[in-house]
């Protein structure tokens, strides 16, 4: 059982070795949570939700109602929902998903991940897509991880751009939704044509 205190909220949880960080608090989601603000106007998304450590603060701040929790993990959501018990937010709606797959609401204003940046980036860019689409205008992503160039050109490239922030040896990408559109990238010419390029030559 891991107890602690997380924006003077008490918490205790009930982890295994089945799932991620079980011994204590990870520091990468601890460096995103002191990172984000929550108002009883937002509703949150805990993507890939562990067992429950981010909804779990969430709804016990802003209430069970405010606050959806999925992940992909059997024992990762069954020790969720017996956390949620523990901390006395059980009704937290905690749903078991591969990412969106079975996730309905689309006006989320907070959605937070700390994606498994030590696999391909297959699970981070389904993340970052999807989440654009899930979250109103004015809302935001946040998103933990030890990588940086990738993370900051995919958010980016999706997102219009992004706020990093470095703390204890993380990046913590904050992107907002200012367009229900999806940036458009321009295609840029690379290479002149061969005329153009044979020109450019008898000029020189």
């Amino acid at each position: 059982m891991i107890k602690t205190i997380i924006k003077e909220v008490g918490l205790q949880f009930d982890t295994s070795d089945k799932v991620f960080s079980p011994s204590a608090i990870d520091k990468g989601t601890s460096a995103m949570l002191a990172e984000v603000e929550f108002f009883p106007t937002d509703k949150v998304l805990d993507l890939g939700c562990g067992y429950g450590v981010v909804g779990i603060l969430a709804a016990k701040m802003i209430g069970e109602d405010n606050v959806v929790m999925c992940d992909i993990s059997e024992e990762a959501i069954r020790l969720a929902k017996k956390n949620a018990e523990y901390n006395l937010v059980g009704k937290v709606n905690i749903v078991r998903s591969n990412g969106f797959e079975h996730i309905r609401e689309n006006d989320f204003t907070i959605i937070l991940s700390n994606p498994p940046y030590h696999a391909d980036f297959s699970v981070a860019k389904n993340f970052i897509e999807n989440s654009f689409n899930r979250l109103i205008l004015g809302g935001k992503l946040l998103m933990v991880t030890k990588r940086f160039d990738w993370y900051k050109n995919k958010i980016t490239a999706v997102f219009g751009g992004c706020k990093v922030i470095e703390r204890d040896g993380y990046f913590i990408f904050i992107a907002e939704k200012r367009s229900d559109k999806k940036p458009v990238k321009k295609k840029i010419q690379q290479h002149l044509s061969k005329k153009l390029e044979r020109k450019k030559r008898k000029q020189t």
